[in-house]
């Protein structure tokens, strides 16, 4: 058993976080609705798979710090750990209502992670030693560079609304973060639709986290809207406040674009294709996206008085709920020994996730 953990540690892939983003914002889109119960039980389930990644990621960066090292000049992982960025920043956001010091502690503590993160994982890419281009292995995971800096966004913006002591300071840095998520997500959009669009992708290669592509606008709503509730009277207010809601709405109205064409990616891989549908880590890359769509919703239309993304999120949390249960129970699933033909634990099996 121990080796077996042991070598789980040392395979843990960098995006794994995305299990708390995932369900901290069901938990959050659930809450909004008042389905209090069901929202309360996801928020306890998120705070303890958070700690056990803390832990995990920690052990692993001591124990293994060439394969850390290794994913983080790896195109198609590196970018995974902003998920270590956006988790905290999504339970935080949670909780902000009830205990805003536990955000801002929580939105606080990611900051150097952020700083560390958003320039050695791009830097690593381009100065570091390389084996190959880049672009071939640009993937929607690359769009968790976008969410992390959002969740940022967020938590200033909600810090900034519930303590007035630190709205004058908090303020323009929420803007700060959020115009640079946006910028980042326009140039990432380029890179990634260049990546897919420059040769033949197999179907295996429309991997889950290409949900990213929705989800990272997703988020960028949401943090607008937590920007829009702070006091019109502000001076980065008054200088921000019609870029951030013009554009959070375009956002919006591009996400939502995304959603038939993400879908008809699965169509393409496991219908068409006949991909096996199997547990991986990268399908809470899906889930994630589908529940802060709900959220960014329903928190946009009601500080802009736009009742029809109100009525949709009303309807979409709830697909994102059950995306989290399939998740959930997939996931669970493939801790559990494999069976060889004849019904015993084949020898050396070990769990796809």
């Amino acid at each position: 058993m121990s080796h077996r953990i042991r070598q789980e540690i040392a395979d843990l892939h960098p995006g794994y976080a995305a299990v708390v983003m995932a369900t901290g914002i069901v938990s959050t889109g659930l809450d909004l609705f008042g389905a209090d119960v069901l929202s309360a039980v996801l928020l306890v389930l998120a705070a303890c798979a958070f700690a056990v990644l803390l832990v995990a990621y920690a052990w692993r960066a001591v124990v293994f710090p060439g394969r850390v090292a290794a994913d983080v000049r790896d195109p198609a992982r590196g970018f995974g750990y902003f998920t270590l960025v956006a988790a905290p920043n999504v339970v935080g956001l949670r909780l902000a209502d009830d205990h805003p010091l536990v955000c801002a502690v929580l939105g606080l503590a990611s900051v150097p992670v952020w700083l560390v993160l958003t320039y050695a994982v791009p830097g690593a890419m381009v100065v570091g030693r390389r084996q190959g281009p880049v672009l071939p292995r640009a993937d929607g995971s690359w769009f968790m560079w976008v969410v992390g800096t959002q969740s940022l966004a967020a938590v200033a913006a909600t810090v900034a609304a519930a303590e007035p002591g630190v709205t004058s300071s908090l303020a323009p840095l929420a803007v700060a973060f959020w115009g640079m998520a946006v910028v980042f997500y326009l140039m990432l959009v380029g890179l990634v639709t260049v990546r897919l669009l420059d040769e033949p992708i197999a179907p295996h290669a429309l991997s889950p986290t290409y949900w990213v592509y929705m989800g990272a606008t997703a988020i960028s709503v949401l943090a607008g809207a937590k920007i829009l509730d702070l006091p019109p009277t502000l001076p980065i207010m008054i200088a921000a406040r019609q870029v951030v809601s013009g554009l959070s709405f375009v956002l919006w109205a591009f996400g939502t674009w995304w959603i038939p064409l993400l879908l008809a990616f699965a169509v393409r891989r496991h219908l068409v294709a006949r991909e096996r549908v199997g547990y991986e880590p990268a399908l809470w890359s899906m889930v994630f996206p589908l529940g802060m769509y709900a959220a960014a919703s329903v928190s946009y239309g009601r500080t802009a008085g736009l009742a029809f993304m109100v009525d949709i999120a009303r309807v979409e949390v709830w697909f994102g709920f059950a995306a989290w249960v399939a998740v959930a129970i997939a996931m669970c699933r493939s801790f559990l020994p494999r069976r060889s033909s004849g019904g015993k634990p084949a020898v050396g099996a070990r769990p796809s996730g």
